[in-house]
């Protein structure tokens, strides 16, 4: 059953915090790479590791079943097995602990979704549908990966290096003109490489717009 709910976005910083993937299959590793890409303590537990979910650096293996209640030690945990009844004890213990549980493709003993995503360095955009269409998710994600390169990073480094400047010589940078800078062609001129240009129009939009 897909969530009905509305969700409520957010990212969480898993660096150096212990997060659980329990199984050992092809899902569960791409899961464990995905925490331990971003610096999670990541535990895997399963009674069969694949080589996939096994070779991953980083990561400290269980081989052995899920123990009742041990999701209790962690922030965050996955449940990526072909066992329902495993996948539903591990959602039941984190709702009894407090702890968010993502099942994989199982939005019924979800506590937590993980949305199809792009990543560029820091930056960071994510499709969701409740588990509606995980296709769809899946679709927009394909197509927006190409609009968002890696000059989408330069651009937001631009944006970031004039929003420190502004701050260190006192400037409020609330209310100035970012986003009529961002659609004055900023990105164009990134992808052209004219970036000292690029940096000359956000300083011009953000200047008239404080005047």
């Amino acid at each position: 059953m897909p969530i009905d709910v509305p969700l409520y976005p957010v990212n969480l910083v898993v660096a150096g915090r212990r997060c659980l993937v329990v199984g050992g299959g092809r899902v569960a590793a791409q899961k464990a790479a995905e925490l331990v890409a971003c610096g999670a303590e990541v535990h895997v537990v399963a009674p069969r590791i694949e080589p996939a979910a096994a070779e991953l650096a980083g990561v400290t293996l269980h081989a052995r079943p899920y123990r009742a209640g041990e999701v209790a030690g962690f922030r965050l945990a996955v449940a990526a097995t072909d066992d329902p009844a495993v996948n539903r004890q591990v959602f039941l213990d984190g709702e009894a602990a407090g702890v968010w549980v993502n099942s994989a493709d199982d939005p019924a003993n979800c506590s937590a979704t993980l949305p199809s995503r792009v990543r560029q360095g820091p930056l960071l955009v994510t499709f969701s549908t409740g588990g509606h269409s995980p296709a769809l998710a899946v679709w927009l994600r394909r197509r927006f990966a190409v609009e968002l390169g890696p000059e989408c990073v330069v651009l937001m480094e631009l944006l970031a290096e004039e929003r420190l400047r502004l701050q260190a010589q006192g400037t409020p940078t609330e209310g100035l003109d970012w986003q009529g800078a961002l659609d004055s062609g900023m990105l164009e001129l990134v992808r052209e490489g004219h970036l000292a240009e690029a940096k000359e129009r956000l300083q011009a939009c953000l200047s008239s717009s404080s005047d």
